[in-house]
């Protein structure tokens, strides 16, 4: 049984990968896992088995637009530890007699021991720890990260308007095959009228 559901799963996202291999090549920016990307895909194909080309082309878009999410996820918490700095500059600026706090920042983030030892000092001093510097840090991209995190919605929004599309259209392919089925149905067990003698008329 097993056995059956992986051939299955498999048969559907080589059929998925042949149909759609005419599109554009996988949405994939520098450091992002080819490995993942295509598990991804025969996950998500095995789940929603698309019957033709068309919802094969779909679940493509899904693919893909899941993708999107994780990337923009993933890309939001680079941003916030990239501008750790920032942050800790802005929590640093009571707290110590530096040069200036932003290049005890920068120190800081670059790893160098004096300058770590002594931000650890300050912060400690203060009862503070990396939830305030990372607070601050939001608060200096807060811009940037709500227009990320709408760009995460919009392509939410998309996905799931993608598979209402495919759930739609096999609600009405199942009504027309049902139809179809009635019909075909009716016509095999017609009534054939008979004349008085017995015999069915023509």
């Amino acid at each position: 049984m097993t056995e059956n559901v992986l051939s299955n799963t498999t048969d559907s996202a080589t059929r998925l990968a042949t149909s759609t291999s005419g599109l554009a090549p996988a949405p994939l920016i520098a450091g992002e896992d080819t490995a993942a990307y295509d598990d991804l895909m025969a996950r998500l194909s095995g789940t929603l088995k698309p019957s033709d080309v068309l919802e094969e082309i779909w679940v493509r878009d899904v693919v893909d637009l899941v993708w999107e999410v994780f990337r923009l996820r993933r890309l939001k918490t680079h941003l916030m530890r990239a501008g750790a700095h920032e942050g800790m500059a802005q929590v640093l600026k009571p707290l110590v007699k530096w040069a200036t706090n932003e290049e005890l920042a920068q120190r800081w983030w670059s790893g160098q021991a004096e300058a770590v030892s002594t931000v650890e000092r300050a912060l400690a001093s203060a009862g503070l720890g990396m939830d305030a510097v990372m607070a601050h840090t939001l608060a200096a991209r807060i811009d940037v990260i709500e227009r990320v995190d709408r760009m995460m919605m919009a392509a939410e929004v998309r996905r799931d308007n993608t598979l209402s599309e495919l759930d739609r259209r096999r609600v009405k392919l199942a009504q027309r095959l049902r139809d179809a089925i009635r019909e075909a149905e009716e016509a095999e067990f017609e009534v054939i009228p008979f004349d008085q003698s017995g015999c069915a008329r023509e």
